[in-house]
């Protein structure tokens, strides 16, 4: 192990390799290369003091992919390598700063020192990748198995403060079928795309960056209004239900045409969330009211106690009141889980942090999952 020059790398090294060796491989699938620990502190240690320099007012966005030429195709070669100074990296930053384009990383030459061997959008299953979100915040991620899924966050880093994910949090008595789905590497497409859908307004919603909040409730069921004020100043009549057909159409092997579909419905809801107050869905997806603004529910009581949990290793469940989560937004699902126990709030702050709030019955209570650091 080489010297140190980003402390926390060293243990997120050790662990990560850990965790990538215990992956279970489907039989005769060509995955990615398991890193050995110094290469991965390598990735780390680079991304960090790159995430912390300028190419004149921008901040590099890079994502690092460890890929050797002939696991990825349709790779832009280079002549030279380029090292893996923060210098370097900087400088072609810009290039492939877009979303779903990866440096590509290999040892080279005799001594085997990393350095970028070129450019890819496609890569190996269970490939690890090492992407800069903000100055000093990097999220390590590893491919999915399946062409359509979602990159897997397996650790995040920000400073000192280090997260890695806990893969067994979904088997956990309180968990999600949202959770669970945060933390599989299936396709998005997959069986169980109910939850998967929920998964993708997440992340669509966090990604506008204005805050939102996301109300589901049962189909056929009105109860609901009763915790909303009234009247209800963008309330849909009839429900509309593009999401929702979508949803219905679902055969299970779907086409490109109905993946871009589903995209551009899934972004159209989730805008609706930056407006001021709740948007309010059924359990299959059509549309019921948006900008709408919860109070406590007539005869209910106020939520004074939540419990938390977050799906990293060494995690405790803590009792917080309501408004030690955030802001008005956070308030307002806890006391609507609380009211309507059969429903659940999904919560985008602008600062990036994202909260699912669900009624668990063996705890009596409103229990929140802080997954921000899955949708990263």
């Amino acid at each position: 192990m080489p010297p140190s020059t980003y402390v926390p790398a060293l243990h997120t090294a050790s662990r990560l390799h850990q965790q990538l060796s215990n992956y279970e491989i489907p039989e005769g699938m060509q995955v990615g290369t398991v890193p050995p620990e110094p290469d991965i502190f390598r990735l780390i240690d680079a991304a960090f003091w790159a995430s912390l320099r300028r190419e004149e007012i921008y901040t590099p966005r890079i994502s690092m992919a460890y890929v050797k030429p002939e696991q990825t195709r349709y790779a832009i070669r280079f002549a030279s390598p380029i090292s893996l100074t923060p210098k370097d990296l900087t400088k072609i930053a810009a290039a492939v700063e877009r979303s779903g384009i990866h440096l590509c990383v290999w040892p080279q030459g005799v001594n085997g020192e990393l350095q970028v061997w070129g450019i890819s959008r496609q890569l190996p299953p269970l490939c690890l990748l090492v992407e800069i979100i903000l100055p000093g915040l990097l999220a390590v991620k590893v491919s999915p198995l399946q062409e359509s899924g979602k990159f897997l966050n397996v650790a995040v880093l920000q400073g000192d403060d280090v997260k890695i994910i806990d893969p067994m949090a979904s088997a956990a008595p309180h968990s999600t079928a949202l959770l669970s789905s945060l933390l599989r590497l299936e396709s998005q497409f997959a069986t169980g795309s109910v939850v998967n859908v929920l998964l993708q307004l997440a992340v669509s919603m966090r990604a506008h960056g204005r805050g939102g909040m996301l109300l589901v409730v049962p189909s056929g069921n009105d109860d609901w209004k009763q915790s909303m004020l009234q009247p209800m100043t963008y309330l849909v009549t009839p429900p509309f239900s593009g999401l929702g057909d979508l949803m219905r159409k679902d055969t299970g092997t779907p086409s490109r045409s109905w993946e871009n579909a589903m995209a551009r419905a899934v972004d159209g809801l989730a805008g609706l969330t930056a407006v001021d107050g709740a948007t309010a869905i059924t359990a299959d997806y059509d549309l019921l009211a948006f900008g709408a603004k919860v109070v406590r529910r007539p005869g209910s009581q106020t939520v004074n106690t939540v419990i938390v949990t977050e799906p990293v290793e060494g995690g405790q469940p803590l009792h917080m009141e309501p408004a030690e989560l955030g802001g008005t937004r956070h308030l307002a699902a806890a006391q609507f889980v609380h009211d309507q126990k059969d429903s659940i709030a999904l919560v985008a702050s602008q600062e990036g942090r994202f909260t699912v709030f669900g009624w668990s019955p063996a705890e009596g209570m409103v229990h929140c999952h802080r997954i921000d650091v899955l949708l990263m």
